[in-house]
């Protein structure tokens, strides 16, 4: 079994939508192997793949490759993947398994509160992000997600109008949203995170956090602007 280092986090009917819009996703890697699998929720909402067959081994590599795995051990100085649970006045607070807390001064991002500066770079909750473990708890933010969220707030050819993060909803239920709301031709793309957190590239001239102000009341969702 691995553990993916994504959630599922909704109820009912959404969350029906979401598992089996992961079983297209694995079925769709796993596509050439030789395996079965099932998918599961576990009591931390953490989502499990069972693979079992003759390429149970490589399938089960391209899952954490994909996804990252949640573990339950940790080598100093090694990366791993977690999701943002929460943050407060120290930091921000990820959950890998078990909170690893990440000080303000670690995640590398800038000036500013922990909350600024998820803000600034349009964090959602439960977004999956790497970090470097410290065997004494000093663990910092990966270079891999410092330069992922400071290369949102660039743009150096002027092609795009920034993004509108989201979480809460698959991506295909975003794009649903997007296109029921008018907005198609806003959108160049819209990038996956996670199970249920997206990245909604907006064309150039579009303004984020006037789509937002548009879409948030078709989505349940925290939704985070980041403007170039």
């Amino acid at each position: 079994m691995v553990v993916l280092a994504t959630k599922c986090y909704v109820e009912g009917d959404a969350r029906e939508r979401a598992l089996d819009s992961l079983d297209s996703l694995v079925a769709n890697d796993l596509a050439e192997l030789d395996v079965e699998w099932t998918i599961g929720v576990l009591d931390d909402d953490f989502v499990s793949v069972t693979v079992e067959g003759d390429d149970e081994t490589v399938a089960q590599n391209l899952l954490r490759e994909r996804w990252g795995e949640i573990t339950d051990h940790f080598d100093d100085g090694e990366t791993y993947t977690g999701t943002l649970r929460y943050w407060n006045d120290k930091g921000w607070t990820l959950d890998a398994g078990q909170p690893i807390e990440i000080a303000t001064d670690e995640l590398g991002l800038g000036p500013g509160t922990a909350e600024q500066v998820r803000d600034r770079f349009g964090v959602v909750q439960h977004m999956p992000l790497k970090f470097v473990y410290d065997a004494d708890g000093d663990h910092r933010l990966a270079d891999e997600s410092r330069d992922l969220l400071y290369g949102w707030t660039r743009d150096e050819d002027g092609e795009t109008g920034g993004r509108l993060n989201v979480n809460s909803a698959t991506r295909g239920e975003v794009r649903a949203t997007l296109n029921r709301a008018g907005h198609a031709r806003d959108v160049v793309t819209i990038e996956r995170l996670g199970l249920l957190e997206q990245s909604v590239v907006c064309t150039e001239g579009t303004d984020p956090p006037g789509l937002l102000a548009s879409v948030g009341t078709y989505l349940p969702a925290e939704l985070k602007c980041v403007v170039p």
